[in-house]
């Protein structure tokens, strides 16, 4: 199990996929198996039943998608809020996060409306937030940091794969 973790528009969905193609693994993307389990989209749920519940329901989920290995995860951005979270997902595998500064990821989501995060009046300072919040429980919870900053998805995906082989987490080749 190689779960990418990372705030918002980090790449997470896009760098799994990629990275899931390049191992010949399968890719889950924790979101899309949460919106499933619920039947409607996640923005939805959180408006009808609130954080609270949502958390409940992505722990549950996260937990279930960890115990299935050999696979390449994509998280949501806010799984690592809950410690058993971060616990499952340390323990059941290898962690990459995928670190953007907020101006990067502003940069990138500027224009995304699909994104209620950013559907504030002062977007970057909301990211900002979110980064000074969150990248302590990233790194908490990763095995290994990427810089998202430059390099294309391509490279990135390389560069991990780098990573886990130096570590063993994956045969050589």
């Amino acid at each position: 199990m190689i779960s990418l973790i990372g705030l918002p528009g980090s790449g997470k969905t896009t760098v799994g996929r990629q990275l899931a193609r390049r191992l010949q693994l399968p890719f889950v993307d924790s979101d899309h198996a949460i919106e499933q389990r619920l039947g409607c989209s996640i923005r939805e749920f959180f408006d009808r039943e609130g954080e609270a519940r949502f958390r409940d329901v992505e722990e549950e989920t996260i937990d279930a998608l960890t115990l299935v290995p050999g696979r390449v995860l994509s998280t949501g951005g806010g799984a690592v809020l809950r410690s058993a979270n971060r616990q499952h997902l340390r323990e059941r595998g290898r962690v990459i996060y995928l670190k953007s500064s907020p101006e990067e990821l502003y940069r990138r989501l500027r224009h995304d409306v699909n994104r209620p995060l950013l559907q504030v009046a002062d977007p970057l300072a909301r990211l900002r937030d979110l980064y000074a919040q969150r990248d302590p429980l990233y790194r908490e919870t990763a095995h290994f940091v990427m810089e998202t900053g430059r390099p294309s998805v391509a490279t990135l995906v390389n560069m991990i794969v780098m990573q886990l082989e130096l570590a063993g987490a994956i045969p050589q080749k």
